[in-house]
């Protein structure tokens, strides 16, 4: 059957193509740039309709090194009277430089934040209740005293209750507070204890920000919570360090801090569940094991000649020492049961570290062979990620991709997911 509708070369008009044959050589140039014209103009109006269509949709980019990343979710920071964060930090330099001092940067963080784009409270999603519970460093051991902290907070919470319209209409179900100490909002540094005081209640509708997470129930997280890393300076993250793979380490394991020969202590408890004890009891005498008893002020350059860095339970399960050998290049082999670490959707904690059972301690010495007998040579790769080892540094101002940043996106995350459950009053 012909097919009328394309018809083959003998099929055409003869007429047409004796009228070709005749036309002019100028008009037969003057239809082809006709043609070309009108594809040309054809092709910008569809990349211009494109444009207008699309483009506004797209999310907001950074577009230059001093611009403000603008995550979706809006957080204003109440401005409380300093007797509940800035007369800390004036009183003792430590309160924004010490483990415990998330609380301080996230709050200097979103604050400057709240100021460049000129956030009113009645624009917020949530609310920051900024109280600096780990700054009274008032005890003879120079750690910070926690006996002020349910006080302190509560009285936060009084007056805004009292005086902003915020708090009633969520019942605290909008406002965050971060607790960076052990046990986070338990305010205790043994469990036990910490886990029989719980979270206060005037705390236990609000979202907090922990440094403490464990898999499972527990008592110190049983609240809306994100997993936090601990603070540790931003400047520790050195430029000029090689890539791990690159560098010359000449400590095979690192381990710097506190180890009981005997570790039941003064208060009846066992201190790190007896693994530290078990660590120096096992491989104190080992060479290829570099264990100290005391720290110092050169322990960080130690890590940095270490392949791996041992991060075992204290008190709590988390430890500086993790953000810190990860950010010197140091592969951090965790040994506390149950933890849970910061923000796995970005760091991917099994490509950059090793996990060790507390009751596996006496085989450690031959899971470190085995790792730097077959890949060693890829940990190191993951780990020396800058998406990576930037998620883990609070900056003050925020830096894209910087632990605020992440702790952001996790708010973003959780307050969606709470939408759906039609749990709170938000705008996004």
């Amino acid at each position: 059957m012909l097919d009328r509708t394309n018809p083959s070369p003998a099929m055409r008009d003869p007429k047409q193509k004796t009228a070709r044959a005749h036309k002019p050589r100028h008009l037969h140039l003057l239809d082809r740039l006709r043609t070309r014209h009108f594809y040309r103009w054809r092709w910008i109006l569809w990349l211009a309709l494109s444009a207008y269509l699309f483009l506004p949709a797209l999310p907001p980019s950074r577009r230059g090194p001093g611009s403000e990343p603008r995550p979706g979710v809006r957080i204003y920071a109440y401005d409380l009277p300093p007797r509940f964060n800035r007369r800390w930090a004036a009183a003792d330099a430590r309160c924004s430089r010490h483990l415990f001092a998330a609380e301080v940067a996230v709050h200097e963080a979103l604050l400057l934040r709240q100021r460049r784009a000129g956030l009113r409270p009645e624009e917020a999603d949530l609310f920051l209740v900024p109280v600096y519970a780990c700054c009274n460093f008032s005890t003879p051991t120079g750690l910070p005293s926690l006996a002020h902290a349910r006080g302190l907070l509560a009285d936060a919470v009084g007056l805004v209750r009292a005086q902003m319209p915020f708090w009633n209409l969520s019942a605290g179900a909008d406002h965050v507070f971060v607790a960076s100490h052990d046990f986070g909002a338990c305010f205790h540094p043994m469990e036990d204890v910490a886990m029989a005081a719980g979270i206060p209640e005037f705390l236990k509708g609000s979202i907090l920000l922990q440094t403490f997470g464990v898999q499972g129930r527990h008592p110190c997280q049983d609240v809306e919570h994100v997993v936090i890393p601990p603070y540790v300076p931003p400047e520790l993250a050195p430029r000029e360090l090689p890539e791990p793979e690159k560098a010359h380490r000449d400590i095979f394991a690192f381990f710097r801090g506190k180890m009981e020969v005997h570790p039941k202590n003064i208060s009846g408890h066992f201190y790190s569940r007896k693994v530290r004890t078990e660590l120096l009891r096992l491989y104190g005498r080992n060479r290829k094991f570099y264990l100290k008893r005391k720290r110092n002020d050169g322990y960080r350059s130690e890590m940095a000649r270490s392949l791996f860095c041992i991060c075992p339970l204290g008190w709590a399960p988390w430890s500086p020492r993790l953000v810190e050998s990860v950010l010197l290049g140091c592969i951090p082999v965790v040994i506390a049961d149950d933890i849970r670490l910061p923000f796995p959707g970005v760091l991917r904690w099994p490509d950059i570290s090793l996990q060790v059972a507390e009751r596996d301690v006496a085989g450690l010495e031959a899971v470190l062979d085995h790792v730097a007998a077959t890949n060693l040579t890829t940990i190191q790769g993951n780990l020396w990620d800058p998406v990576k080892r930037k998620a883990l540094v609070f900056n003050r101002p925020m830096e894209e991709g910087d632990a605020t940043w992440q702790v952001l996106k996790e708010l973003e995350a959780k307050l969606e997911r709470l939408r759906r459950q039609g749990r709170r009053r938000i705008h996004i």
